[in-house]
């Protein structure tokens, strides 16, 4: 990923996330989990309870929705009309400077249900199991799973397995990769066959885990790229060797006793760059009932069509009714929407979202570069233009000047209405369209265009606020409806969520959280402003903007809808210092560590809430609850932490473009000087609401920036809405101001007589 981008480079451990962070450890939040648990042992410890159901989990390392056709592999094609079909998001630990899934990484993960990974650069391929009698051990089972401790995940191999043995289940490997997934906690398979007629009969066993590796044999004999990675496969030997898995799945399939659950999955990449993969469910579902023609959906992504590999672990514990394991942290794949009628609009479809993500990898990086760029030249453009209108000031009306100032503020106004368009820019298919980077561009900036209109549209345009409020309200609304409508905008756009990535599906991400907090904020000011000028009294303003505020940060913590952890208390803290001000109270450093407080007490609260409900129906809230329990916390806050320093570090046009908008902003906009005007003393001069409305935002990016992985992309995307809109204020307010004539020059004294 470019350095443009507002997330970690994907190779490394604390790899970019929108939608999986756990923020900081409240104490409040570890001291109530503690309590809770005494009094509902039985929530955080299960059951043992013996196997119900079979389950056949076959795993085709690398196979995407492209790869399916309705003459080379038949046998899928069939699955996908009879069953229920997604794209998978395999995301695991990667390979240093290389943000796929290796096949073994993809293999571990499903061992432990939690992302997992391998030492060194590449793509080792999965340890030849040692036979012995019937089973096997994995040869150097103990160095892979002490390796997860230094993943930032903590993998514990062997859940899987070891969980059906322990109820009393009997587990079957095929294949080198699926020993990996099938292995207990020591590493060994109780029974192992290196292809299918070797294992015989299936019916004694509970779990059978099928490895079709053809895929990922031809890609490993490809060449290898200067990562130690091997380079694509051409489309001809993909194509055989998607017909070759495809026939090993119809031989078991075809041996399977009745009622068994089949979960096909494409659990890894096998190319240069990551792809969504093809998940597959026919048989039983957890609740009993098969699973109908029609997608696929868990409460891990709460997306229609879309669901991750930590999700298969799940999928096979719950389907054969065994208690959930500590440290998995996906959900059971559930039917979700109804599906094309017919397989090959099925294909279709699910390829069409592999596509996106693939659109979305390649424009981001650029997408940002010219947003960073196009800024930075932007406030050097309005830095001039404020000058030209100082050294005009005690003139004459300069048209010229009054035209530059008129420009100024439209740009600015579109400026800032960037960062909502670009999830708005989601209800337009960019990707498919020939160019897709410039379809992108001149998708947002038309929906920015619409909003800059209707910004002007009415009377309020005359007002010093009347721009900027428009365009914070569309913010704040649009966002909020979103994310109580499932966040669709945000999968696929382009400061949203990559489900390829698959840190985050659902809520908001740390970059929708500060676009929306801004606006937020910023439009409650405006709103403030206008309530006070109609005459209302300013216990009635700061009560309605409390309401509303009040209700922007449940929405953001509400675990159904934003499920934000760290974003609560940030929230909290610059919405209470807006308040503070419109009402006119001093802002002290003990009000602001009681606020501070109480916004870890409320998240504390949403995630105790949360992790009270099945464990099938938690959020990432109520997941570190259970983390906090489990003893893993500190390695989530380690791996948060990591990803936030990397992010600063990492991302220097991110961190160029924060330091360049606080420059503008406090010393062009704030302070008279030979390169500006006092422009925003003018602004709050006009609009005094407008002081609180700014400060309380940008306390919100700070705290923000402390709080989140993200670490600079916070502040960043949200001084990219502050400083434009702030600017379209002051150039209001320019406007508005009367320049002080200058001073007629006296004359020159006459010389004065002797003696006068």
């Amino acid at each position: 990923m470019p350095n443009a981008t507002p997330h970690p480079p994907q190779g490394r451990c604390g790899e970019r996330r929108r939608l999986d962070r756990a923020g900081a450890r409240p104490l409040a939040v570890v001291l109530l989990a503690l309590a809770l648990t005494a009094l509902f042992p039985a929530a955080a410890l299960g059951a043992t309870a013996a196997p119900q159901g079979r389950v056949a989990l076959v795993g085709v390392p690398g196979l995407e929705w492209s790869d399916l056709d309705a003459t080379r592999t038949p046998n899928l094609w069939r699955l996908a009309a009879e069953g229920a079909s997604a794209s998978l998001s395999t995301r695991a630990v990667p390979p240093p400077d290389r943000g796929i899934t290796c096949p073994t990484a993809g293999w571990l993960t499903v061992s432990a249900g939690q992302r997992a990974g391998t030492e060194g650069a590449g793509c080792s391929p999965p340890p030849a199991p040692e036979q012995r009698g019937e089973g096997a051990t994995i040869p150097g089972w103990p160095a892979l799973a002490a390796h997860q401790a230094e993943t930032g995940y903590d993998a514990r191999l062997g859940t899987l397995g070891g969980l059906v043995a322990k109820n009393g289940g009997r587990v079957a490997a095929v294949g080198a990769g699926a020993a990996l997934a099938a292995a207990d906690e020591s590493g060994n398979i109780a029974r192992y066959a290196p292809d299918l007629d070797a294992l015989g009969d299936l019916t004694p066993y509970t779990l059978i885990v099928f490895e079709a590796a053809d895929l990922a044999d031809a890609w490993a004999r490809q060449p290898l790229d200067e990562y130690n990675v091997p380079t694509g496969l051409p489309a001809p030997a993909r194509q055989a060797a998607a017909a070759q898995a495809d026939r090993q799945i119809g031989a078991l399939v075809a041996r399977l006793p009745a009622g068994t659950t089949v979960l096909v999955a494409g659990i890894s990449d096998v190319s240069p760059n990551a792809h969504l993969h093809v998940a597959l469910a026919t048989g039983p579902a957890p609740d009993g009932h098969p699973y109908p023609h029609g997608h696929l959906t868990s409460t891990s992504t709460r997306q229609d069509a879309l669901v991750a590999i930590t999700d298969l672990t799940a999928t096979a514990v719950q389907v054969l009714g065994l208690p959930a394991a500590p440290g998995v942290v996906g959900r059971p794949w559930q039917p979700g929407g109804p599906a094309p009628a017919t397989a090959s609009e099925t294909v279709t479809e699910l390829a069409d979202g592999d596509l996106a993500s693939q659109v979305l990898r390649e424009v981001r990086g650029p997408f940002f570069a010219v947003l960073v760029t196009v800024q930075l030249l932007f406030y050097a453009f309005a830095a001039l233009a404020l000058r030209l209108r100082r050294r005009s000031a005690a003139g004459p009306a300069d048209a010229g000047t009054s035209r530059v100032l008129r420009s100024v503020q439209i740009v600015a106004v579109v400026s800032g209405a960037i960062a909502v368009s670009t999830f708005l820019a989601q209800l337009v298919p960019w990707w498919s369209l020939p160019v897709p980077m410039l379809s992108l561009i001149v998708t947002i900036l038309a929906i920015a265009g619409l909003i800059t209109a209707a910004a002007f549209a009415g009377p309020w345009r005359a007002h010093v606020l009347g721009p900027l409020t428009t365009v914070a309200a569309v913010t704040s609304i649009a966002l909020l409806i979103d994310v109580m409508t499932g966040s669709k905008l945000q999968v696929n756009a382009v400061t949203g969520y990559e489900p390829v990535t698959g840190g985050r599906f659902y809520g908001f991400s740390n970059i929708a959280f500060a676009i929306y907090a801004t606006g937020t904020v910023l439009g409650l000011a405006g709103v403030a402003q206008w309530l006070l000028g109609r005459g209302m009294s300013r216990a009635l303003v700061v009560t309605l903007c409390a309401l509303y505020g009040g209700f922007a940060i449940f929405a953001d913590g509400w675990p159904a809808w934003g499920a934000d952890f760290g974003g609560v208390p940030a929230f909290v803290i610059g919405l209470a210092v807006f308040l503070m001000m419109l009402a006119g109270r001093r802002v002290s450093a003990l009000r602001l560590l009681a606020v501070g407080l109480a916004g870890v007490v409320i998240v504390g609260a949403l995630s105790v809430a949360d992790w009270l409900r099945p464990d099938t129906e938690r959020t990432h809230l109520g997941t570190f609850v259970q983390q906090v329990i489990d003893g893993q916390a500190w390695t989530v806050v380690g791996r948060k932490f990591g990803a936030m320093i990397g992010v600063t570090v990492g991302n220097w046009s991110l961190t160029l473009l924060s330091l360049v908008a606080l420059a503008f902003l406090f010393l062009v906009l704030a302070r008279p000087s030979r390169w500006g005007a006092p422009a925003l003393s003018l602004a709050y001069g006009h609009a005094p609401t407008f002081r609180a409305g700014l400060i309380g935002a940008l306390t919100c990016a700070f705290v923000g920036f402390l709080m989140n992985d993200s670490g600079i992309a916070i502040p960043a995307m949200a001084l990219t809405v502050a400083v434009p809109l702030t600017l379209a204020a002051c150039v209001r307010a320019l406007q508005l101001a009367t320049p002080t004539p200058a001073a007629p020059q006296s004359e020159q004294a006459a010389p004065r007589r002797a003696g006068a």
